[in-house]
């Protein structure tokens, strides 16, 4: 089995379930609250864990209680946690999350811990990155680790997959690192620059700024890969009752990076991804809606 590693944020997440959003200004009356473990990261890790993938996750947590059981959270899973740091004198990171009766969220993430993370932790987790077959990334975490990672990776041979969520502006440097550029609409117009009016033209943009293969989720509708040679292949969404949306874009990146490193193409790699996310949202929460491999083949088998 392959190996997966991934550079990112842990978060707690704090999730309140509303009629609707509050409007600014406005107090509106929730229905339930929980904590749930949470951040892109360690979403994603979890999300390739039970997929399959043999999976080593670097970051850092807070010295408090939220971070102790995010840690032990994700061990529980089969991760080695063994580069996740407990940063002194600082709190774990959290996101603050609105769920509303159709499903959609609003999330704020305070990066707390996150956001301390430095190249020298890179270079402490040099043979987790160099040695995995599929480096999985986003940007919840200083653009500058970012970069390292996918540099090691890169120069190591490592198949390099960037989320870039939340969603800015990327260096060309670190775009001619990435093999899988993942982003959803609205992320797409973000990282390929101002004045971009259709996707087409963010595409190119990118394109001229370096980057390689472009995998764009589009909610409902799919999700579209742009190779770096070829034609663009559209994979059709799965119809299905959404309960919460929180971490289905996450359950996407983890599958898809689990049926690379497996050596699947990139269009069953997207199948996979798609039927992960269909079924996350099928189901409340972060990590907690996050489906299993028997869970994927056997929707798969229902749905071919």
């Amino acid at each position: 089995m392959a190996l997966i590693t991934v550079v990112g944020s842990i978060n707690m997440d704090l999730v309140v379930r509303a009629p609707r959003f509050a409007q600014p200004g406005e107090t509106i009356a929730g229905d339930t609250f929980m904590t749930v473990h949470g951040g892109k990261g360690a979403n994603q890790a979890v999300a390739a864990r039970r997929l399959g993938g043999i999976v080593t996750m670097v970051g850092g947590v807070g010295e408090d209680a939220f971070g102790a059981a995010m840690a032990q959270g994700l061990a529980d899973e089969g991760i080695d946690v063994r580069l996740v740091d407990v940063r002194g004198g600082f709190p774990s990171g959290v996101a603050l999350i609105t769920v509303s009766a159709d499903g959609e969220n609003t999330i704020v993430v305070v990066a707390g811990a996150n956001g301390t993370l430095t190249t020298d932790d890179v270079q402490l987790a040099r043979q987790a990155i160099e040695s995995a077959a599929v480096l999985v990334l986003q940007l919840e975490i200083p653009m500058d680790v970012v970069q390292a990672a996918a540099a090691l990776a890169h120069d190591a041979g490592c198949i390099v997959v960037l989320n870039a969520a939340p969603a800015v502006a990327l260096p060309e440097a670190l775009l001619s690192l990435v093999d899988y550029l993942v982003v959803n609409e609205t992320e797409l117009f973000v990282v390929a620059g101002p004045a971009i009016e259709d996707q087409a033209g963010a595409i190119v943009a990118l394109r001229q700024r370096g980057a390689a293969a472009i995998v764009v989720t589009l909610g409902a509708a799919g999700v579209r890969l742009v190779p770096r040679d070829g034609e663009p292949t559209l994979v059709h969404a799965y119809a299905v009752d959404v309960v919460d949306t929180t971490a289905a874009g996450d359950a996407f990146v983890g599958a898809f990076a689990v049926a690379l490193s497996e050596g699947l193409s990139s269009v069953e790699a997207l199948v996979r991804g798609n039927a992960a996310g269909a079924l996350t949202v099928t189901r409340p929460g972060a990590q907690t809606s996050l489906p299993t491999r028997e869970d994927v083949d056997a929707w798969l088998k229902a749905h071919a």
